[in-house]
């Protein structure tokens, strides 16, 4: 079964950090471009960021650059959120995201307390 597992959605402090991890099995995602979203209750989903399959390229959308960093490790086909400065707006639910084949994961929320 091919699928994406997305983990690391916590509770935070206004202003703290979080590492998301998703981790893809049934299938090697090493030559796939890789994305993350992001859907705030009651909001659309919006995209956040996209990498190139070696991980050289690296583009964000502007409320996130400079906040957010992604990363991948194809030898473990994994593919990393890191978030830093979070705010209490910023409650959402992630989502990761391959193109080839074209899966979506589940999405932890990560929960930011006021």
């Amino acid at each position: 079964q091919v699928q994406l597992v997305e983990s690391g959605g916590e509770l935070v402090q206004p202003g703290g950090s979080l590492r998301l991890s998703c981790v893809a099995s049934g299938v090697t995602f090493s030559n796939s471009v890789m994305l993350w979203y992001r859907q705030a209750p009651g909001k659309e989903r919006e995209w956040v960021g996209t990498i190139g399959a070696d991980g050289d390229l690296a583009n964000y959308a502007d409320s996130v650059k400079g906040r957010f960093t992604m990363s991948r490790d194809n030898g473990k086909n994994s593919f990393d959120l890191q978030m830093k400065n979070l705010n209490p707006a910023a409650t959402a639910v992630s989502f990761c995201r391959a193109l080839s084949p074209d899966v979506w994961g589940q999405g932890p929320p990560v929960p930011v307390s006021s």
